[in-house]
């Protein structure tokens, strides 16, 4: 039996883009908490895996040439992920293009400004109406981009699913609690609800989702714990 790969882990939307990954490529996997509330992601033996303190993390013992590799970054994760599987980077080069700009739209755009825009609304200790509304509206520029793309495609990278969907999923579904709305975005709607109609995406979304303070994201949260 294969030995599963260490996936190290908190419910987050970053930790999702690899919960989902691994549930969609049917890898097996172990997983470890890494409680970053509580400052696990300090510790010295994660920092020998993850040096920027940050999870998620993995660790495949049947990495290239048959050797164990460690990875961080949740973006470089899921292009490790996607070559070992040979899936969902598309089928040619114009494909893999698409899905690496998409994905580093997610990695340097959408995933830093909405969690800025989660940290001042939600989290930060001083009322800062700058900030608020300067992540607010940068997030919402963001999800006008997704709109406009998703509009001309089924998915971000074209007409097939990828890893760039997976890593942009997350951080949309909580459009609620970063004072967001759809009403005027039906392609990311749609995208979304599309993605959350695929089992695994929904298995990788649940993972520990009970460890989850916030539960903003009503939508979800609704198929999720019934509430």
């Amino acid at each position: 039996m294969q030995q599963p790969i260490d996936l190290y882990y908190w419910p987050t939307p970053n930790g999702w883009k690899v919960s989902i990954a691994l549930e969609e490529m049917a890898l097996p996997y172990s997983t470890h908490l890494i409680n970053i509330g509580k400052g696990d992601q300090f510790a010295e033996a994660f920092l020998k895996i993850a040096p920027n303190n940050r999870m998620p993390a993995i660790v495949d013992p049947h990495g290239p040439d048959g050797k164990p590799i460690s990875v961080f970054e949740s973006g470089a994760i899921l292009l490790y992920l996607a070559r070992k599987t040979d899936q969902f980077l598309g089928t040619t080069e114009q494909d893999r293009v698409a899905v690496e700009e998409w994905l580093m739209w997610q990695m340097g755009g959408l995933g830093p400004m909405a969690g800025q825009n989660h940290h001042f609304l939600k989290y930060a200790p001083e009322d800062i109406t700058y900030a608020k509304a300067r992540y607010r509206d940068e997030t919402a520029r963001l999800y006008g981009v997704l709109d406009r793309r998703l509009a001309e495609n089924e998915y971000l990278a074209g007409d097939f699913y990828s890893i760039a969907d997976m890593a942009a999923w997350g951080w949309s579904s909580l459009w609620q609690g970063q004072e967001q709305t759809l009403d005027d975005k039906p392609h990311m709607a749609r995208w979304l609800k599309a993605l959350w109609d695929r089992p695994a995406l929904r298995r990788g979304r649940a993972l520990h989702a009970d460890l989850r303070a916030d539960r903003s994201d009503t939508w979800v949260q609704n198929d999720l714990f019934g509430v």
